[in-house]
Formats: C-alpha cells, structure tokens, sequence
C-alpha cells in the first residue's frame, strides 16, 4: 500500500490531491498522511465496513439493462476529495449566478420572450425544442424561479480550473448520495475528522424543505409538502424515499393525489382528503398530467397543471424548466448571464460547436477522432462518444446522426479530467472524476459544500455515471489550511 503511494503518478492529469511532484496538496495532507500511514489489511478492513455500511443502510441504485431492472449497492471509494475552501467559494458564486440567469431565460421564454426578439438565443433553437412545453406559456411562479434543484456537472481540466459541463433542470439526482457519502466516511475513517474543519452537507434536507415551504402559496407554519415518484421500480426511487424521510414529507405517487372541481390538489389519507401546497416531483413533464401531457400517463396526477396555472399549488422543478436543460441551449449561458444579469460568467462552460451551425458541422465532421459528441437531450451518459476512444465504425455512425439530425447534437473537445486518488483492489491509483454540485432557488439562492463527486473506476475512462460503471466518494470543502 505504502508503495502505491509512493509510486502514485496522475501524468499529465491534474490530481486533486497530489501535485506534480508527488507531495500532498496543503488541503489533503492531512487526509492523505493518514491514509498512507494505514497498511494494506487496515485499507481493506476500512473498505469492508464501508461495504457492510452501504448493505446496512440500504443505499442502492437501479440499473436497467435488457430490459431488467436491477439493484446494485452503491459503488464507493473510501478516498475523499479535499477542494480549499477559499476555492470552493469562488465557484459557488458562479453557480449561484448561473442559475439566476437560467431561471431568468426560463422566465422569459414563457412570457416575454424578449432574448428571442432580441436575437441574442436564436429562436428555432428554444422553441423546436422537445423541452419547451407550450402548455407553460403566461406562467410566472412564485420569485421567477423555475429550477428550483439544479444539479450543475463540473469537471477540472488540466489547467486545474473548473468549468461547467452541463446543467441538469429537469429532475436532477444524486443528492442523497452525497449526504449518504459523509455518513460512510465518518463512520469508517473517524479519525480524518478530528484535525479537520469540513463544511457538513446533511443539512441538505432542511435546506431543501426551507426552499420547498417558501414556494407555498397558503401561509402556513408548517405548509403540506409531498415528494411525487414514479414508484419503487424508478432508478432513483432510494433518493425520493431519503428526501421525503429527511424532509418529513410525505412520499407519494400519482394514484395518492387529486385535484378537485376548484382546481386544488389533495392527497388522499385515512383522515380524509388533506390540500397539498407543494409538490417536488420525481417525474418527467410529459408524465406529470395526462390532461396537459402523455394522455396514457398513470403515473400522474390528472389537473395538477390547472391547480399549478391558477397558482394553488406549487410544483418544483416547474413543469417546462427543461426548456434551459439541453446542450444546445447550453452553449448561450454566458449570453444569458450578460443579458439577464449585466455581469460577466464567473465560471467558464467548455467550447462547444452546434452541429445545425453548417461551419460548425464541418468542423466535427472533419475532427471526430478529437472530439466528444453529445445529443442534445440525453442523460446518464447515455448516447455519447468520445472520438479518441471510438472505433472508426464508431465515428462513421456518428459522422451519420450528425448528418441526418444536426440540431440533436453538440461537440466539445476532449477535457483532461482531472483525477483523485482511488483504492482499487489493494492499491491506490489515479481515476478521472467529476463533481455534481446542487443549487436550491425559491425566496433565496443555496448552494451545496460541494457536491457529488462521481469517479470512472474503469482505468482510463471519462465516463463516470453510475449506470456506466462509475462510482462515487465523499467531497470536502475544508476550512483554512489544514
């Protein structure tokens, strides 16, 4: 093990916790003597208690593969990463100012519209997007907030900067796992807590009730919250079960709800029927209302969009934020926040060309084996590749899509993730990683210490979703030095 350490090089990677010289970065020293100084079996009985811990407190993820769901547990590095405080600072600032802007541009979509009429977000893009739901237009909820989670990726690049991947609006997740992720490590490096100073995250919950009961439109104490899933066979059915818990909201499905003739929503109960005030939805929007949407929807609630409309219910994420969720729309952010906000990005996007741009389209075409292909509406990982790992065969069905569907895709170079520390079999070695953090906007804007820090655990790889083989470690943001 000690060996390992010694022998630890991330290449022309930068490591979040080693520099170049192979010393540890003044925030993770004290992380990273202390783990060096555990043997081999003192590493391995730590990762045990970790994987009895996940068993224990049931933390597990669905996987849907031919046409199978399966349960997996959650798949965990005991390694944690360590971002200075002082750092970390600067890019809650951005996200902050990121996600006012995109609430801003959702906003207007649905009423003004005046970034179209000013031509600074070309209109064909925003309105023949399969995101953008007709059904919104007029609809200004409460604070002009529309995404009221976000769940904004980042990644390092070699530079050792941040950038902002992507933005997930309409029903981002992972959150509970990132509170979960803390409970491990107290739990199975104790030790690691007593010389530092970390910002906690298991106040995610109440943070999230706070920002949820401020979209009420009844003044209540206590206003009636509910967290709507799909139901237990959904992949993230764990996380709407933990929020509701936390929260101590209750955890229904559309079957549980009705709307009544004064288009108000009620859940159903032993005491009788109870008006519900808000309502955190764990479903797609074509799902949410078969009157508005998806007419062979059962996982619904049939009025919920009237109730929504007359303003006698709230619904977080706002039915149609999705319209700010595509990486297409992705590539105007900066804009957005210069015309909406009269500020520069604080916090930098990666390059991206739009395929339906025919300049653009030419030069992914002619530089595949280079780039990163996305679609424009996918997650998960799902739909991508990456040019210098993908066969010719591979370039060549893509080189088609693109061709046959330009406005579904967007590329972007080929980031040099940065990497961290990870515990594979009984050595530690570099893997590349990214970082989800989550911001709340209702009366007031709240980022997350942090985040969800997904890590490829394949050697060499950039995928880091879950549902692609990634895994997941605990995310420090530090006080001081250390």
């Amino acid at each position: 093990m000690e060996k390992s350490w010694k022998s630890y090089d991330s290449g022309p990677f930068y490591d979040e916790l080693i520099t170049p010289a192979g010393r540890p970065r003044v925030a993770a020293r004290r992380a990273v003597n202390l783990l060096q100084g555990l043997g081999g079996e003192e590493m391995a009985a730590r990762r045990a208690a970790a994987e009895l811990a996940i068993r224990e407190m049931g933390i597990s993820f669905t996987i849907y593969s031919e046409g199978k769901n399966i349960d997996r547990s959650w798949p965990f590095d005991i390694i944690p990463r360590v971002i200075p405080g002082k750092e970390w600072d600067l890019v809650s600032e951005g996200l902050n100012q990121r996600t006012r802007a995109l609430n801003a541009f959702i906003n207007d979509i649905y009423n003004k519209q005046r970034i179209l009429k000013d031509k600074v977000v070309p209109a064909d893009i925003v309105l023949d997007s399969t995101n953008y739901k007709p059904q919104c237009a007029g609809i200004s909820p409460r604070y002009g907030a529309w995404a009221h989670i976000c769940g904004t990726d980042l990644v390092r690049d070699k530079d050792g900067k941040f950038y902002v991947l992507e933005d997930n609006l309409r029903v981002p997740s992972g959150v509970s796992y990132m509170v979960e992720n803390r409970e491990i490590t107290k739990r199975i490096l104790p030790e690691l807590f007593e010389n530092y100073s970390i910002r906690p995250v298991d106040d995610y919950p109440a943070q999230l009730y706070t920002m949820l009961a401020s979209l009420s439109p009844r003044e209540h104490k206590r206003p009636c919250i509910v967290v709507l899933t799909p139901g237990i066979y959904n992949s993230a059915y764990f996380e709407h079960a933990f929020l509701a818990q936390g929260m101590g909201a209750e955890l229904v499905e559309g079957s549980d709800l009705f709307v009544d003739d004064d288009d108000c929503l009620y859940m159903r109960t032993v005491g009788g029927p109870e008006r519900v005030d808000v309502v955190y939805r764990r479903i797609d929007d074509e799902f949410i209302d078969p009157e508005a949407f998806r007419s062979d929807s059962i996982l619904g609630v049939p009025g919920i969009m009237r109730a929504w409309k007359k303003g006698n219910v709230a619904i977080a994420n706002a039915p149609g934020s999705g319209v700010a969720d595509d990486k297409v729309v992705y590539a105007f952010v900066p804009d957005m926040i210069r015309y909406y906000l009269k500020e520069e990005p604080k916090l930098a996007s990666v390059k991206t060309w739009l395929c339906m741009d025919p300049k653009h389209r030419d030069y992914v075409l002619a530089n595949l084996d280079k780039l990163v292909v996305k679609p424009a509406n996918e997650s998960g990982g799902y739909g991508i590749m990456v040019g210098p790992r993908a066969t010719k065969a591979t370039r060549a069905k893509f080189a088609k899509l693109i061709e046959e569907n330009p406005r579904n895709y967007i590329a972007q170079p080929t980031l040099a993730l940065s990497t961290a520390p990870t515990y594979l079999e009984d050595s530690v070695e570099p893997r590349h990683l990214d970082l989800r953090p989550f911001i709340l906007s209702g009366k007031n804007v709240w980022v997350t210490p942090g985040g969800l820090t997904r890590v490829a655990l394949v050697k060499g790889s950039l995928v880091v979703n879950s549902s692609q083989g990634g895994g997941s470690k605990d995310t420090w943001i530090v006080e001081g030095s250390q």
